[in-house]
């Protein structure tokens, strides 16, 4: 004997809470829904405005600083401390979730040039105007204890940058040369150069840990491999290049900071042109630090404004300001993918969301469920016209809405003389040049 039974699981039908909606079964047969499409796409179009509705991104602003902030560290095992220190020597480190500052350190006489925190989470280091590289404890002192630092090297030169080895007890200090040094050591274990500058910017590969790139204000771009205790290549572009910052999922991936106001991402095994060059910004790039994804990096400007790029795009997907932010030094992207912290002339650290419209706190399923379709409608209906320009429309400041609006005439010009130019040539005399291209002046292996 055969018997049909009826099965329904309860989850299909049953409500959550008495004040949710009853939940209807649905017959997805294309044949019985065929204004499916246009149904999606008002949704789509209710979600992309929803978005913009919602997106606040600036949490708060960590104030306690004396002067402007000049550098910043991440906490490597800890995602609610933050280090950051100021023109006036001083070094303060935060608690994100109080947000407010838990000790401070006055660690050099005259600026904090940069900082960086041991791979263990245990101590950091800075480097001063002073000529010092110090070594502190990150717990405060005990009680009765004076403020010291573990160890003070002191150098030859002014310090310009420093940055920690992931997997070592090793360290990089850049000025006048780039400096390698053990921990244990009061002398660099080698000391590289290739050039006759002074050197801005010195960063370790997360993933290729023995390889290491600098920035000098000769306009160069130096890689080095520690083993060989000598440079690898250097690429020399139009204009300086402020900092770099690598891919930490892409091993030989990075993007450089440039005072022509735009990013390059290269790949450093073919240094003759950029993968991108990404365009937004209206003044010099001063800082720029990728997400723990690799998908996208943050970069900060002397435009008063930050910039979020997809590492694949040359035009930014989305652009922070406030009133009375200035010029922004530092910016950092947090290890948890879900923040950005930025440090600026006017002496305050800005917390903004990464994602401008995101929900915080706990989600409930139905929640999350509708926020992923949501998505995906978006990302489905992303290409029609209505939708991409409520999507990409943001409101700037005047002075940056003007300088775009110069650039643009400005480089339409250069465009219409080149033109004009090969135009009245002989033919084959003038070769295109790629805009990526435009930029490089020469590789040196």
């Amino acid at each position: 004997m055969r018997v049909k039974v009826l099965s329904r699981n309860p989850d299909d039908y049953v409500r959550e809470t008495k004040l949710d909606l009853q939940r209807v079964p649905r017959n997805y047969d294309p044949a019985l829904h065929p204004f499916e499409v246009p149904r999606e796409y008002t949704r789509a179009l209710n979600a992309t405005k929803l978005e913009r509705v919602f997106a606040k991104p600036f949490l708060s602003s960590l104030d306690g600083h004396r002067d402007g902030v000049n550098c910043m560290a991440k906490h490597p095992k800890s995602l609610s401390t933050v280090l950051s220190g100021a023109c006036d020597g001083e070094v303060k480190i935060w608690n994100l979730t109080k947000r407010q500052c838990i000790r401070t350190v006055q660690a050099h006489e005259g600026f904090v040039r940069g900082m960086c925190t041991r791979f263990c989470g245990t101590s950091f280091f800075t480097v001063g105007d002073d000529k010092t590289v110090k070594q502190w404890k990150m717990e405060g002192p005990e009680y009765g204890e004076e403020e010291e630092p573990i160890h003070t090297i002191l150098g030859k030169t002014v310090y310009t940058g420093i940055d920690h080895h992931w997997k070592e007890a090793v360290f990089a200090t850049c000025g006048h040369q780039v400096d390698i040094w053990d921990e244990q050591r009061t002398s660099p274990m080698c000391s590289l150069t290739w050039g006759f500058d002074s050197i801005s910017s010195v960063k370790f590969n997360p993933i290729e840990t023995y390889l290491l790139g600098s920035c000098a204000s000769d306009r160069n771009i130096v890689l080095y491999d520690m083993r060989k205790s000598t440079p690898l290549k250097k690429v020399i572009l139009n204009m300086r290049t402020n900092t770099l910052c690598w891919n930490p999922m892409e091993a030989f991936v990075f993007t450089a900071a440039n005072e022509d106001y735009n990013l390059y991402t290269f790949d450093m095994r073919f240094l003759e042109s950029p993968v991108t060059v990404h365009m937004d910004h209206v003044s010099a790039v001063l800082d720029v630090d990728y997400s723990p994804t690799g998908k996208e990096f943050v970069s900060a400007s002397f435009d008063k404004s930050i910039r979020i790029f997809p590492v694949d795009k040359g035009h930014s997907r989305e652009v922070y300001h406030t009133k009375r932010m200035q010029h922004v030094i530092t910016v950092k992207w947090t290890s948890d993918n879900k923040y950005i912290l930025c440090g600026s002339d006017e002496m305050n650290i800005r917390l903004w969301k990464a994602n401008a419209s995101e929900k915080l706190g706990v989600l409930a399923p139905r929640e999350k469920a509708a926020m992923n379709y949501n998505q995906k409608l978006k990302e489905k209906f992303q290409y029609h016209p209505q939708i991409r320009r409520i999507a990409q429309h943001r409101h700037l400041p005047k002075s940056i809405f003007c300088q775009i609006k110069e650039q643009r005439i400005m480089r339409e010009a250069r465009r219409r003389k080149e033109l004009n130019l090969r135009k009245h040539s002989k033919p084959g005399s003038m070769p295109f040049v790629s805009e990526r291209k435009k930029h490089i002046v020469a590789v040196v292996k």
